[in-house]
């Protein structure tokens, strides 16, 4: 068996448009993160270089003139976590309008209305929370059925959530 520790293999260096000689060693680290990403982009429809342009592959796929779009998922596309909760990939992007102040000032203002709705109306503030939660009007009444006893049915959650987001909005609004 030859010894492949010692071979000269070649690295086209695809900016200077050069062959730079290298060890067998180098050779397979420097290609190896180039053939995965090769790899999954083929997979993904996403890599149409033909077999004998694939020595330029630099794993530069934004400027490849073999690029395609392949299989690529809409932003909006409802997904699942681990936890089985739904999100769409546009829920991860950061909004570059934010400021970390007013997210700041908006998070204390949600608290402090949270904790002053909990010394006025409990269940209000846990009618919040499962709004929060997303859960839908039959699940909190099931919920605040559980934890608050009493007759909870949607018509009456639907009435109770409605009175506490006007107590919000005016709270918020500074209407009395």
């Amino acid at each position: 068996m030859p010894n492949n520790e010692n071979k000269e293999r070649k690295i086209y260096i695809r900016s200077t448009k050069q062959w730079v000689p290298v060890t067998e060693e180098i050779y397979r680290e420097y290609y190896r993160p180039i053939w995965r990403l090769q790899k999954e982009a083929q997979k993904n429809c996403q890599c149409l270089c033909p077999k004998s342009k694939l020595w330029i592959c630099d794993s530069d796929c934004a400027i490849c003139e073999y690029r395609a779009a392949g299989n690529t998922i809409s932003l909006d596309a409802p997904m699942e976590n681990a936890d089985g909760d739904g999100f769409s990939l546009i829920d991860t992007i950061e909004d570059p309008t934010s400021n970390f102040s007013d997210i700041l000032v908006d998070r204390l203002l949600l608290k402090q209305l949270l904790d002053e709705l909990s010394d006025r109306d409990p269940e209000g503030k846990r009618i919040c929370e499962l709004i929060m939660e997303g859960s839908s009007k039959t699940e909190m009444a099931a919920t605040l059925q559980n934890e608050f006893g009493g007759d909870w049915y949607k018509s009456k959650v639907v009435y109770h959530e409605k009175q506490v987001l006007d107590q919000l909005r005016k709270r918020i609004f500074g209407l009395k």
